[in-house]
């Protein structure tokens, strides 16, 4: 049996980011960049005044001075080609271009003004009171570096250079197929033996929060219709999670299936609890295959475990940062691993103290349901209160 980690990475040295599409900037929030984003523009584009006041010569703007001013105004918005005369002072405001042969702006609050005239109270020096062009960012300068997260704050950078569409990684179709005669949807009444599905909406739910876009079928176990719901989901794929019927029961037909349909198994089992019944292979049209335990807890650990950092890693997110996710939190309580496996357990964090969230067995869907961590132990541990224990966000 491999090793998690081992598992982890060698399905991940199969992966690499998927085709680059170009997305309208305005849904690109959160998204992965796929490709470095340059300027096309200087920012400033042009000079223009960051007060309220008046554009002036500072050699002719000392305290004391008077300069003349004219009826003409430079607003924000279309250059007027305004030009400086020598002692004079021309009225700008905020964003305004700088009138040629104007070198500083003197904010209003450091003249008087009487009619044509204005008084300077405070000089000001070359410079003052002006954005220069490319102050900012520069044409032809790197904005943002491929894998580079969009955030608003980065948006707006993107649309100030005129930026409408962003470039990602096109985000993974992921079929899902349930499995067990035992499993029924919600609305449906339920008769004696059955359950309701619950791995298709958990699992449908995780790939859209990894960023995957999911689609779900169920199957009996039955073998022809095992083929025929596994073989459609193969067809359109770029990952077919399949959860249920892996395991050497009697009526786990998934692996006899997947054969036939021509998927090559990488390996089978895993040396981790709960998710010791886990295949992993890959169809020749290049369709990733995962073979999920069937109870809730396992499916969504494996899932976690395998299944998610694949999804990130087709988004464009680097190999490092998805093949080890563990994280260090103290423990609130002691927690045991008797068993000769990796156990992920349960757990709530708070703060850097961990704890178990309830009842630790892989059908317990309502423990799962309050944790916001996975706790990873060692075979044969013991960890006491207060010592450090290795956790796993989900």
């Amino acid at each position: 049996m491999l090793e998690e980690s081992e598992a982890r990475l060698r399905i991940l040295e199969q992966v690499q980011p998927g085709p680059v599409m170009w997305l309208p900037l305005e849904l690109g929030l959160d998204q992965l960049l796929a490709q470095d984003i340059v300027g096309v523009l200087d920012s400033p584009p042009f000079d223009n005044s960051s007060m309220d006041g008046y554009a002036v010569k500072a050699s002719e703007a000392a305290s004391g001075s008077v300069l003349s001013v004219g009826d003409e105004i430079q607003s924000a918005g279309l250059d007027r080609d305004l030009e400086l005369s020598k002692g004079g002072a021309i009225r700008i405001f905020t964003g305004a271009p700088i009138p040629a042969g104007a070198d500083a702006v003197i904010m209003q609050e450091e003249v008087v003004r009487d009619g044509g005239r204005v008084t300077v109270i405070e000089g000001v020096v070359e410079g003052e009171n002006i954005r220069r062009r490319g102050g900012d960012v520069c044409a032809g300068q790197c904005l943002l570096d491929a894998g580079s997260t969009v955030t608003p704050a980065r948006i707006g950078l993107l649309a100030s250079q005129g930026i409408s569409e962003i470039p990602v990684h096109s985000r993974p179709l992921v079929q899902i197929v349930t499995t067990g005669d035992e499993l029924v949807e919600a609305g449906i009444p339920l008769l004696p033996g059955e359950i309701y599905n619950s791995n298709g909406p958990l699992l449908q739910s995780a790939v859209t929060r990894a960023g995957g876009v999911a689609a779900t079928s169920h199957a009996a176990d039955q073998i022809e219709e095992l083929q025929e719901k596994i073989g459609q989901a193969l067809s359109t794929a770029d990952i077919l999670v399949i959860a249920g019927g892996v395991s050497v029961g009697e009526r786990d037909f998934v692996r006899e299936v997947l054969s036939n349909l021509g998927v090559v198994t990488d390996f089978w089992r895993v040396r981790v609890k709960p998710g010791k019944p886990f295949v992993f292979g890959c169809h020749e049209n290049g369709t990733l295959v995962f073979g999920l335990p069937g109870n809730p807890v396992s499916a969504f650990v494996t899932f976690s475990l395998f299944v998610k950092p694949v999804i990130q890693r087709l988004l464009g997110h680097r190999l490092d940062d998805v093949t080890e996710s563990l994280e260090t939190g103290i423990a609130a309580e002691i927690m045991t691993n008797d068993g000769d496996r990796p156990h992920y357990l349960r757990g709530i964090q708070q703060g850097n103290e961990v704890r178990l969230s309830g009842t630790q067995q892989s059908h317990a869907i309502f423990g799962l349901s309050k944790a916001n961590c996975l706790v990873r132990l060692e075979p044969q541990v013991t960890i006491k209160v207060g010592e450090a224990v290795e956790i796993w966000a989900i």
